[in-house]
């Protein structure tokens, strides 16, 4: 890839599939969104390479191409895991999608490519380690060192929401029933769905994520006890990986990021679990929003 090459991302989501061409300044030349297929792997990989082509044929120049997707790409047989939209499961995804196009492709997690984005030109852009965080129908993070992205050996680094919640406390054992077949996964009690199940638990009560922010906003004594506990457990949670990793930022995408009292009251929630005389680690919603995975998927290929 020549130094003028055009970044291109595709973020495959399970209802839709986002792209994006980016000049190296970041600048958009061409976007484009269509729907997923669901449960048809053969029609995705059609899907994607249709996009691809739309966006260079619009965009008018060579590109490169990274792709953003649940899941990652086993590193012992070259297969899809852990993808929670599972057609695309034990799948060469990444050989096909080469052999469609003609061209090398990169393919990361889709929370890998949001902490990507947002570290080359987002809220942590400048900082050395940036630790990006889901929250959303799940939860998941990724870690990107000077703008790049850290896999790990087998490609799970920063798997976070598949990890059991920090000090759990009676109420809170074994954990709700994770779909990787666990129980008390951060995701269950941290993502969208999760905040609701445990309302429901508390009151009986269904009411959606939305519902019980604006719920609490209003007054209600259920509604704030419920967020008062997620926020607990995201101190818990987020605490564990500022001891591991102790990142120069970190960053919330998803749509619980969008909700300002998280925000303004995880620092305080995360520092009497953090292991230092202090915590003073920068908290900050995600610049690019629901644009961070793909625009992290087109700078997959930000040092060429």
């Amino acid at each position: 890839m020549g130094a003028e090459t055009l970044r291109l991302g595709i973020d495959l989501g399970g209802t839709k599939i986002a792209g994006i061409v980016l000049d190296r300044a970041g600048r958009t030349l061409a976007e484009g969104r269509i729907a997923s297929p669901r449960g048809e792997y053969a029609a995705t990989v059609r899907a994607v390479a249709g996009l691809v082509a739309r966006l260079e044929a619009e965009a008018d120049g060579p590109c490169s191409v990274g792709i953003g997707m649940p899941g990652a790409i086993s590193a012992r047989t070259g297969l899809i895991k852990n993808a929670n939209s599972t057609w695309l499961n034990g799948r060469p995804f990444a050989a096909d999608l080469v052999a469609a196009l003609g061209q090398p492709v990169r393919v990361e997690n889709d929370a890998n490519c949001l902490a990507v984005s947002e570290a080359v030109d987002g809220a942590g852009a400048g900082a050395e380690l940036v630790w990006a965080i889901i929250l959303g129908t799940g939860v998941g993070s990724g870690i990107a060192i000077r703008g790049r992205v850290l896999s790990g050996r087998d490609r799970i680094a920063g798997e976070w929401g598949h990890n059991p919640l920090p000090a759990p406390r009676d109420e809170e054992r074994p954990g709700p029933a994770c779909y990787c077949g666990r129980r008390g996964c951060i995701e269950t009690f941290l993502s969208g769905p999760g905040l609701s199940a445990d309302h429901a638990r508390r009151t009986g009560e269904a009411l959606t994520g939305e519902a019980i922010v604006s719920a609490s906003r209003a007054g209600d004594a259920d509604a704030r006890a419920t967020l008062a506990a997620y926020l607990d457990r995201m101190g818990r949670a987020v605490a564990h990986v500022v001891n591991i990793l102790d990142p120069d930022m970190i960053v919330i995408g998803g749509g619980l990021s969008r909700v300002p009292e998280l925000l303004a009251g995880l620092p305080a929630a995360t520092a009497p679990h953090v292991f230092s005389d202090a915590f003073d680690t920068p908290i900050r919603p995600s610049l690019h929003g629901d644009a961070s995975g793909v625009r992290g998927a087109a700078w997959l290929w930000n040092e060429v």
